[in-house]
């Protein structure tokens, strides 16, 4: 009778487990997609705040989540005037955020990391680093629970959330089953944005960042603006961060001398409509030195409104960090 009751025990715990685990994937694959689009806008990576997800709202179902679709434990702050539950935490009844859906706590909560001076220097960190990050928060005071780094690392490599930090970065191919929802994210926010405003140049050569360009109308010859301004066609590409012969296929600023490795801005907002190579045209800077001071690879979609940096990350990304809000 004994070894009858251990064996139902048993399986009622194996079956739980696995009931747990079903839950977490499902949660994993429902919130992915604002996971890395938070991750491509503000730098908080994707296996990070999928782990903090998972954890403070238990996969979705804690009390918060349920009646207040917050994810991540965010309480009022002062001056908060906005609809709100209470809940017992720290203090009975303390009162916490009531958001209209939960993705709308996924962003407040990168906006909570990336507007406080204590944890600006998670944003130094490798942001596949993943351990570090754990343990910086902890070191940060987000969590007092003194295992709370290594329970995010458990759920980070039980659930391979590293996978998603690595698709955001483009480090990594996005499954084609990821790309509808990873689209239908994108989709949401580009309803919420402004299609981007064609920008109008002056005729000519004019400076950006301290460094000559034109801009060309579609289909005009690389080899016709090299003669013009009496430029090696080779250097031409050089200056234009391009390796193959080429027209525009689109009206597009060349560059005539080598483009600088910073700019004095410290970063560039994303707008609808652009990509990697247009933001490095548009600011004047080299596309290899924007793509490492944002941990990208040339292959990457930016997400609209993310804040891409321009400078090093040593000076330019620790000045934001501190001011953006």
């Amino acid at each position: 009778m004994r070894k009858l009751f251990l064996a139902a025990a048993l399986f009622i715990t194996i079956t739980a487990t696995a009931q747990q685990s079903d839950k977490v994937v499902a949660y994993i694959q429902q919130y992915r997609g604002i996971a890395m689009q938070e991750m491509q806008r503000t730098g908080v990576p994707a296996a990070i705040k999928l782990a903090q997800a998972i954890l403070e709202s238990n996969a979705g179902d804690g009390d918060l989540a349920l009646r207040s679709n917050n994810h991540f434990g965010i309480k009022c702050k002062t001056g908060y005037t906005g609809p709100y539950v209470l809940h017992d935490d720290d203090r009975p009844q303390e009162r916490f955020i009531k958001y209209e859906h939960p993705e709308a706590s996924f962003r407040d909560h990168s906006d909570f990391l990336k507007g406080r001076d204590r944890y600006a220097f998670l944003f130094e960190l490798d942001p596949t680093d993943y351990k570090a990050w754990a343990n910086g928060l902890k070191k940060a005071g987000y969590a007092t629970n003194p295992k709370y780094p290594q329970l995010l690392i458990g759920l980070i490599e039980r659930y391979n959330l590293e996978d998603y930090t690595l698709i955001a970065m483009g480090k990594k191919e996005m499954p084609p089953e990821l790309k509808a929802t990873f689209a239908v994210v994108n989709e949401a926010r580009e309803e919420a944005v402004p299609v981007k405003k064609a920008k109008q140049y002056p005729q000519g050569d004019f400076m950006i960042n301290q460094t000559k360009v034109i801009f060309a109308k579609q289909g005009t010859a690389f080899e016709a603006i090299a003669t013009r301004y009496n430029i090696p066609l080779n250097r031409l590409f050089l200056y234009n961060d391009l390796q193959e012969h080429q027209a525009p296929q689109q009206d597009a600023l060349v560059f005539l001398q080598l483009k600088r490795t910073e700019s004095p801005k410290a970063f560039h907002e994303v707008e609808a409509g652009e990509t990697l190579y247009d933001i490095a045209q548009e600011e004047g800077v080299r596309l290899e030195s924007l793509l490492k001071y944002n941990n990208l690879t040339k292959f990457a979609s930016p997400a609209i409104g993310s804040k891409l940096y321009l400078q090093d990350m040593g000076t330019g990304k620790n000045a934001v960090a501190k001011n953006n809000p």
